[in-house]
């Protein structure tokens, strides 16, 4: 079967493009904007890209077209598609009734931690000899590419509560049918698809309503959102990972890069590895509990995150000036925001300054959700530097004086890093939060600060 893919080169359509190709399917597709890294990973798997949405390209005749979120009516392509009556469906619609069918599918959804708990997840399966498939919103570090077919039963996705297509207004995740759930947790988000948060646990119930009695679902203790999720019904075994009577962490170092494992009473192992926040511990605990329907124990679970490393864009070093460190991180909503600030805090200490760089991107952060949590979200900072760029669409101006730290919104993006560099003293760590490519200014802060060396 031929397979064409619209808007190829994003994280997920990407890796359905691979899963498919190396299925067996013939895969070829188109984006907007075909550049590397995706480009180059697709070419190379001999996925032939076309630039642009225009009808001509469907002159190749697939045989089915996958259409992701980012088409719209109006678009050539997509009328032609319409036009002509060709067979179409949405990725997640197209995983299901051509994939993942045939697979134990282990799910983990929630407003944070996805990329970072099915990277987890993934590799505690290959550790321990299962050879997932996966799909993952990131670039695992342990296997540098972020989706694999494997001839495994077994098969980690990144369940995405946003929509699939301009035709198909459900959450991605009701297609994934998981015998394995991991509800990391859930707050309120994706203000353009979303009125409420009512909105979105009805989504998430949706997909509880899919697994099967046989399977499993893992959430934490501590989550109001989820507990209401789950009073609207639960038809499967449901483990509550984080308080004493069931699996849980002592944590035994600051910075949260060791912590041990125990299972009620009964210890179960340390673990020490390159991680870092009490949300890695959070998101560490779900992963341990969950392989353990693939059959391996807590202790062999825990021992494999020992070699884990975390995904691009995680808490990643991108280099060093002198005694200046430069992070990037995948932070947008306020929570992860704060978790990711006070994470860092205590990996460095106290003696060193933080700075917090912010750009407002992800569509809630546009248009201006969840913004009286913003400052806040900053308290582990000693300096902050946010970006409002003319897609914002409130006044980030606003919460320089609901900051207690000295706050500065900078709209002018050039005026931004030399005000970023000028402020960074000798030992000072920059922690750079985005979930887009933020204009490449990881690069030129340090080009900048080695120029000014």
């Amino acid at each position: 079967m031929h397979i064409h893919i619209l808007g190829i080169c994003g994280t997920f359509m990407g890796g359905i493009a691979m899963i498919a190709k190396q299925a067996g399917f013939k895969v070829t597709g188109s984006d907007k904007n075909v550049y590397p890294p995706m480009s180059d990973e697709l070419e190379a798997a001999g996925i032939e890209l076309y630039q642009g949405f225009d009808a001509k390209q469907l002159d190749i005749k697939p045989d089915l077209v996958v259409v992701g979120n980012v088409m719209k009516r109006g678009m050539e392509v997509v009328e032609r598609m319409l036009n002509e009556n060709i067979p179409f469906v949405s990725g997640p619609q197209w995983l299901e009734e051509h994939y993942l069918k045939h697979k134990t599918v282990l799910a983990v959804a929630g407003t944070h931690g996805k990329t970072s708990t099915s990277s987890m997840l993934a590799w505690i399966l290959e550790k321990n000899g299962k050879n997932p498939g996966f799909l993952i919103g990131g670039i695992p570090g342990n296997f540098g590419i972020s989706a694999r077919n494997s001839e495994s039963e077994y098969f980690v996705i990144e369940a995405d509560e946003y929509d699939c297509a301009f035709f198909d207004k459900r959450s991605k995740f009701v297609h994934y049918h998981p015998t394995v759930l991991i509800m990391n947790n859930l707050e309120f988000d994706h203000a353009d698809i979303f009125d409420s948060i009512k909105d979105i646990q009805k989504q998430f119930h949706h997909l509880v309503r899919t697994v099967p009695s046989k399977g499993l679902i893992v959430m934490p203790n501590d989550d109001k959102n989820l507990d209401e999720v789950v009073k609207m019904g639960m038809w499967t075994p449901l483990c509550v990972i984080g308080d004493e009577s069931s699996v849980h962490a002592k944590i035994l170092k600051p910075d949260c890069s060791s912590f041990e494992v125990y299972d009620g009473d009964k210890f179960i192992a340390t673990v020490n590895y390159s991680c870092t926040g009490t949300y890695n511990v959070h998101n560490s605990l779900m992963a341990i509990k969950a392989a353990g329907y693939a059959g391996i124990s807590l202790e062999d679970a825990a021992k494999a995150l020992e070699t884990f490393t975390l995904p691009k864009r995680r808490m990643e070093l991108k280099g060093v000036v002198n005694t200046v460190s430069v992070y990037d991180d995948f932070a947008h909503h306020p929570t992860a925001i704060k978790l990711t600030s006070q994470g860092l805090r205590n990996r460095i200490g106290s003696d060193r300054k933080l700075i917090s760089v912010f750009e407002p991107r992800s569509n809630s952060m546009k248009m201006g959700a969840n913004h009286e949590l913003l400052a806040k979200s900053f308290e582990d900072a000693d300096e902050i530097f946010i970006y409002a760029s003319p897609d914002v669409k409130w006044d980030v101006k606003a919460i320089e004086s609901q900051s207690e730290k000295p706050l500065h919104v900078i709209s002018d993006f050039d005026i931004l890093t030399d005000e970023i560099v000028k402020a960074c003293v000798p030992d000072t760590s920059v922690l750079v939060m985005s979930n887009g490519s933020f204009n490449g200014i990881h690069g030129k802060l340090l080009d900048k600060l080695k120029s000014r060396s």
